[in-house]
């Protein structure tokens, strides 16, 4: 009996003994004690990922080198973890480019293993899309081009290997890629890198009581996904940053394994979100929350105009505080909240040329799309360049044995992301989508039992893959491949 047969049949057990017997909880089988490192750390002040060098002369091409390499992390003093990075220890630089653009990067692998760079939410040909079938050998490269033909955004690159990709994104191999516009150009919001326009990579690790990551240390990692109660945010934990009382920009990445989070300010205080995965929305949406699953993107902007010089607020997500914000003197702000973003994101009804559907099941090694697991020998959707489709999308923990979800998991959820496209999401359960997820979207999160249909257009040839982006689900086989002719 193999490996994978032996972790499948645990799971059932697992299941069949959680969910058996009107007194059984999440005790019914004890996972693993590990006793975290002290919490009681320093803050420190939040770092900025730095913006790589574009290596062109030419305004009309940018050119970037990445080197994906093995580094040491010291996420708590006097211990150092071994961590990966892009071009350093841990994470990666943030690419910048502007729509028209030509791209051009070269990847150096430096690991011992072999990897893969996806952009995630790039529209770019199946060739240079980095997912399972550009693989990059330990000692190896790829080079990358592409023109950028898309709206200003706040993309991300990651790791994206069959069955790898959770492992060495939870490692560390994550950056963001952004892309600007003649509009972005234009708005009057804040805009200057590293000051009032910040950048959030967002991630949960588990640690050991020496401060050293770990990883899947129990069957609920297995099932669920891998979560830490440890926040990282550009990869140091209890980060703090310093702002002006005038209005700032923040661009949040959830680039966590599988944690959903729900992002609110300590004071309950709104704010405004600009933008979804892939772009800006048509007007500000003020709210209160946002909620983010894995992979998805969102851009805020929260004005401290009315606090004093001294007081200090946070981003938090449930227990967790995110970002601990301190407010310092006023100053002018030439900044201001538009009443319009962006073109109103569309496409028509009328040009819908088929609907296909995709239903997520299961959980741990039982995962599938529509009674599939992923083969990379197998093309499960073909579609014609140029088409405009609606996809419906639902999601469940069945599957397993017919049982659905686990007592005492708290919820398990699946997302939905696909390659090469964006797609504009036309209602939940029947719904409209709100106004917070009206904008280009490449990743949707969907709780248990619903239903989500988007409408799509595909613009470029090639292979491309869809998946769940709850990184363990994705390894475990929920991932499919369709191909653009």
């Amino acid at each position: 009996m193999d490996t994978r047969t032996i972790r499948s049949s645990l799971i059932i057990l697992f299941i069949i003994v959680s969910c058996s017997g009107p007194h059984s909880n999440r005790d019914s089988i004890r996972e693993i004690s590990l006793a975290g490192p002290d919490t009681s750390l320093k803050s420190s002040t939040l770092p900025v990922p730095p913006l790589l060098r574009d290596l062109s002369q030419d305004k009309k091409r940018a050119q970037y080198e990445l080197v994906v390499q093995r580094g040491s992390t010291e996420f708590f003093s006097g211990t150092s973890a071994a961590t990966y990075g892009y071009n350093g220890n841990i994470l990666g630089p943030t690419l910048r480019a502007k729509r028209g653009q030509e791209v051009i990067i070269r990847v150096r692998n430096r690991l011992r293993e072999y990897t893969t760079v996806h952009w995630h939410g790039m529209l770019v040909p199946g060739n240079m899309d980095g997912g399972p079938h550009q693989v990059i050998p330990p000692d190896g490269e790829w080079r990358v081009r592409f023109r950028v033909s898309q709206p200003a955004a706040t993309l991300w690159y990651h790791p994206h290997g069959l069955g790898t990709t959770a492992v060495q994104v939870y490692r560390g191999l994550a950056g963001l890629f952004i892309i600007d516009d003649s509009i972005s150009d234009r708005l009057p919001i804040p805009s200057e890198y590293g000051k009032n326009d910040i950048p959030l990579i967002i991630q949960d690790r588990r640690f050991s009581s020496d401060g050293v990551p770990l990883y899947l240390t129990g069957m609920r990692d297995i099932m669920e996904g891998m979560k830490g109660e440890t926040i990282l945010v550009n990869g140091v934990i209890k980060p703090f940053l310093r702002v002006s009382a005038t209005r700032y920009r923040f661009r949040i990445l959830n680039g966590s394994n599988a944690r959903v989070f729900d992002f609110k300010l300590s004071t309950g205080g709104t704010f405004y979100q600009i933008a979804a995965d892939s772009g800006f929305l048509h007007r500000p949406h003020l709210t209160r929350s946002i909620r983010l699953s894995p992979g998805e993107r969102a851009e805020i902007l929260v004005d401290f105009s009315s606090f004093k010089e001294g007081d200090t607020l946070r981003l938090v997500s449930d227990y967790f505080t995110i970002l601990e914000m301190r407010v310092g003197a006023k100053s002018s702000d030439p900044t201001s909240i538009p009443a319009t973003l962006a073109p109103r994101a569309s496409l028509p009804l009328s040009a819908v040329r088929r609907t296909r559907v995709f239903h997520l099941e299961g959980m741990g090694h039982m995962v599938s799309i529509n009674r599939k697991q992923m083969d990379i020998n197998r093309i499960d959707e073909y579609v014609k360049k140029g088409d405009t489709e609606i996809w419906t999308i639902t999601s469940s923990t069945r599957g397993m044995m017919g049982m659905g979800m686990m007592r005492g998991t708290g919820g398990i959820v699946h997302n939905f992301h696909a390659h090469g496209i964006h797609f504009l999401i036309l209602d939940r359960n029947g719904t409209p989508a709100g106004p917070g997820e009206q904008g280009w979207k490449d990743t949707v999160l969907l709780d248990e039992g619903e239903r989500v249909r988007v409408i799509t257009r595909f613009l470029y040839r090639g292979i491309f893959m869809y998946h769940c982006h709850i990184l363990e689900h994705e390894d475990n086989g929920m991932m499919g491949q369709f191909k653009v002719d």
